[in-house]
């Protein structure tokens, strides 16, 4: 998430709450929904939508492997059947199954449902009846897509997600990540801060392949998350939290090999459980034609060529002096020309797809990827919005961060902040392609937008998501009044036109062939389910421009 701000909270909670965590208990019916002990435990799920396309899933549990059979209709009472496919629940998989099926009819809603072997009269079990629907191909007025990231259970209940589900006008979801939360318990949020009937399992911090796999089924235990998965195709990708906070290719912030083992081995436990319980192929990144309208990249920012992050304390406290311990790095590997977030390859994919796509008359070149792209400097006054008595915690995160503004630094280097070769590669492939590029981004627990800009040209436009419930800014921020913190963020930021810093939600963007728009929804208090909405706030992009308008 946004670099420090994370490790801060949980140094201070640590030291509130004494480490102190939450005692075991089970989940309760009319919080998170009790979950069936075997046969279909968590509902159906579809992703990876193509124009004749859709992968489906579904969870069955049985003491070894089951067959199931997969029936895809046209209608909801599944009268009309356009596909038939079968699969296995496998007990290696954590009974989680999936099938790709071909051979659908474009841009229109598909219902489906699972089901298992039996005998009698009756026959087997069946799943619950799930809707999707593929995407179009030609012509296309207008496409909806509901976006969401960092979705931490313990913190509260996912009304964003409840939202999205009575809206019920999407045409596809996608989630930038922090899908869940590998934590223990009583960690990320403490003890005290966790809301009532949002326990999670298991206890302890995830690390080995069951770890995991028992953390995906809690967290798919949540109806919301249930009802969208449900309702909607998904393109899910994830970020550092999927595995460990702060993720790169060969570790992470939050894992210690002398105790939890080699990296390598818990990436893959990691990389299996995602796989298993989420409708999606297995290929890093991918990209997905919404007709003549756009194009949509799923990006791999973490794990696939991610060098290691700069770490600001490590670089103050290799000093001289914190002033000449900054210029060092930002002159040497800051600004290293070969310094990656994506490998290579993904580079040249992503090149290459977006002069395909642009080649093709597709209006919009969207991509979908983790973390925020827009730069954002920390004002030199910051210091004011620790107030009057702060913790000492908090203020030292806000000293390194106007330290690190002094010279030349931005405030996020987990962020493409922080491989500014990197970012530039991204934005001059668009510039080349002639692309309509609009960024989507997560991560970070706020929301911004941005103008994009490289070499001194117009290069797109960014919307970057608040979480569903993981807390931002006003969090650490609390003598500071939200408005004040946006106002010097986007002072301090020339490409940073708005920002909201105190509000979780998600975002609802909307595709023309003149416009793309976001509307960041607003959530009512996350701490009691409730799908109602506590406001919204706009921007748009028109075609041709790469220049946003607020409101």
């Amino acid at each position: 998430m946004l670099h420090g701000l994370e490790k801060l909270s949980l140094e201070r909670r640590a030291l509130l709450t004494g480490g102190v965590a939450l005692g075991a208990g089970l989940l309760l019916p009319g919080r998170l929904s009790a979950q069936p002990l075997a046969g279909f435990t968590h509902g159906v799920a579809s992703g990876e939508p193509g124009a004749r396309s859709m992968l489906f899933w579904t969870r069955f549990v049985a003491p070894r492997a089951t067959p199931l059979k997969l029936e895809v209709a046209t209608d909801p009472r599944m009268s009309r059947i356009v596909a038939r496919a079968e699969t296995v629940a496998d007990p290696a998989n954590d009974g989680c199954a999936k099938v790709s099926v071909s051979g659908l009819e474009p841009g229109r809603l598909h219902y489906y449902r699972f089901t298992a072997p039996g005998e009698g009269r009756r026959g087997g079990a069946s799943s619950m009846v799930g809707r999707t629907k593929t995407l179009p191909e030609g012509g296309v007025a207008m496409a909806r897509l509901a976006v969401f990231s960092c979705s931490n259970l313990p913190y509260g209940w996912f009304n964003a997600y409840g939202h999205a589900v009575a809206d019920d006008q999407f045409d596809l979801v996608v989630h930038l990540g922090d899908y869940l939360y590998e934590y223990a318990r009583g960690k990320y949020p403490s003890a005290a801060e966790t809301v009532a009937g949002r326990t999670i399992n298991p206890a302890g911090e995830i690390v080995s392949l069951s770890d995991y796999h028992a953390r995906y089924a809690s967290y798919r235990a949540d109806p919301d998350l249930q009802a969208l998965h449900a309702r909607y195709p998904t393109v899910t990708i994830w970020d550092d939290h999927e595995s460990a906070n702060d993720t790169w290719k060969g570790g992470a912030e939050n894992h210690d090999p002398k105790t939890q083992g080699p990296w390598d081995v818990r990436l893959a436990n990691a990389t299996k459980a995602h796989r298993d319980w989420l409708p999606i192929s297995n290929a890093p990144y991918a990209s997905y034609d919404i007709g003549a309208l756009a194009t949509l990249f799923r990006l791999d920012t973490r794990t696939e060529g991610r060098d290691r992050q700069i770490e600001l304390e490590e670089v103050i406290k290799a000093g001289p002096d914190v002033a000449t311990a900054l210029a060092r790095v930002r002159d040497t590997t800051w600004q290293a020309g070969n310094r990656a977030l994506i490998s290579p390859a993904q580079d040249e994919w992503l090149a290459a797809g977006l002069k395909a796509s642009t080649a093709r008359g597709a209006r919009w070149q969207l991509l979908a990827q983790q973390v925020v792209m827009g730069r954002v400097n920390t004002p030199l006054n910051a210091m004011q919005w620790a107030g009057l008595n702060p913790d000492k915690r908090v203020a030292s995160f806000i000293g390194a961060g106007v330290a690190a503004a002094k010279a030349g630094l931005p405030m996020n280097l987990d962020a493409w902040d922080g491989y500014p070769a990197a970012k530039a590669r991204v934005l001059y492939a668009a510039q080349d392609a002639n692309a309509n590029l609009v960024v989507l981004s997560g991560d970070s627990h706020n929301a911004w937008a941005f103008d994009l800009d490289c070499c001194g040209r117009t290069s797109g436009v960014e919307f970057a998501g608040s979480s569903v419930t993981s807390p931002g800014f006003e969090w650490a921020l609390r003598a500071a009044p939200p408005a004040d913190v946006a106002a010097g963020l986007i002072a301090a930021s020339p490409q940073l036109k708005w920002c909201d810093t105190s509000r979780r939600g998600y975002m609802a963007v909307m595709l023309t062939q003149d416009r793309a728009s976001c509307e960041w929804r607003w959530s009512a208090d996350v701490r009691s389910r409730n799908a109602a909405l506590a406001g919204t706030s706009r921007a748009s992009v028109a075609a041709g421009t790469n220049r946003l308008q607020l409101g």
